[in-house]
């Protein structure tokens, strides 16, 4: 569903008194059906738009909630703004352009100063420091949602396997400054998460499908985290304090010494957060329990084995 379109879709409803669902589709060169489907969602987001049926019938919104420019506040269009130049940053492509520029038509010229002084004073950034190497994936994918058409790809999993795919796209994710590829796997015969980093050789196929009953994925872990997550005991140096607290609070510290701290760190016993441990070097020690300091003094010698010849 482009983001333009509905934006779009809305200034038409503004500026009419009312339109057929086949005027509208014929228009944005979409299917009656996706029209219906973009109404639904601007009805969702507190735009009461009603269906006439019969001859002259068509959508319209209601007339005691009828808006005119003035309905957006200098606070509502700099949060519009930000929201939109933040997607633009990572997700590049003429509907998100077109969306901005309908967005700051609804700027009042006596407004303008104030509502660009908002703006600038929140930047929403999501694009990497070093660049992004998986920009021309999500266009690729992008073009795959909008026409339903299968994607193969080569995905490495965990422990490095890798696995040729073929799967029906549902959603992009963006999720903890990582992207992802939520679709329907037809070798695994289920829904996956699929991480756009771990793709190779990305191919949108000629053949469509039929879209499925969609699955949303499962992105909130907290309380799963609570029960899996036990607390250790780490001593690191103050120099990796700044990265210790990606992962806890300054209420899981106490000083111990001129320059070493005492930590309460949540863990979970599994490759990835040995893995974080490890990635803290001498600058961290785990003092217990036992079982995982021993484990990470296991790991430490399989590592300084690999130099000894």
């Amino acid at each position: 569903m482009k983001v333009d379109r509905l934006v779009s879709i809305i200034m038409i409803l503004l500026d009419k008194k009312r339109i057929g669902a086949q005027e509208l589709a014929d228009l944005f060169e979409v299917s009656p059906r996706t029209i219906y489907r973009d109404i639904d969602a601007i009805s969702m987001a507190g735009i009461p738009v009603c269906s006439i049926s019969g001859v002259g019938g068509g959508f319209e919104i209601m007339q005691e909630y009828k808006m005119d420019k003035k309905v957006f506040s200098a606070d509502d269009l700099s949060a519009l703004l930000m929201g939109l130049s933040s997607l633009s940053n990572i997700v590049r492509g003429d509907e998100l352009v077109h969306a901005l520029t309908k967005v700051r038509s609804f700027i009042p010229a006596d407004r303008a100063k104030d509502i660009e002084l908002k703006v600038n004073q929140i930047c929403i950034d999501l694009s990497p420091w070093t660049g992004s190497s998986i920009q021309p994936y999500l266009e690729i994918i992008k073009s795959a949602l909008q026409e339903n058409r299968l994607l193969t790809f080569e995905y490495t999993a965990h422990h490095g396997n890798k696995t040729a795919r073929t799967v029906e796209p549902y959603q992009l994710v963006l999720k903890s400054s990582h992207w992802y590829l939520q679709g329907y796997c037809q070798i695994r015969h289920d829904f996956r998460l699929f991480r756009l980093s771990r793709m190779a050789d990305l191919q949108m196929q000629e053949e469509a499908f039929v879209p499925r009953d969609y699955q949303k994925p499962v992105l909130d872990f907290a309380e799963m985290l609570e029960t899996m997550q036990t607390k250790i005991k780490i001593r690191i140096h103050q120099s990796v304090m700044d990265r210790v607290l990606d992962y806890c609070s300054y209420e899981d510290f106490s000083p111990d010494g001129d320059d070493h701290y005492l930590v309460s760190f949540p863990f979970i016993e599994n490759e990835y957060h040995y893995d974080i441990l490890l990635s803290f070097g001498d600058k961290c020690e785990c003092l217990e329990p036992l079982h995982i300091r021993m484990e990470m003094k296991r790991r430490i010698h399989d590592i300084a084995s690999l130099y000894e010849n």
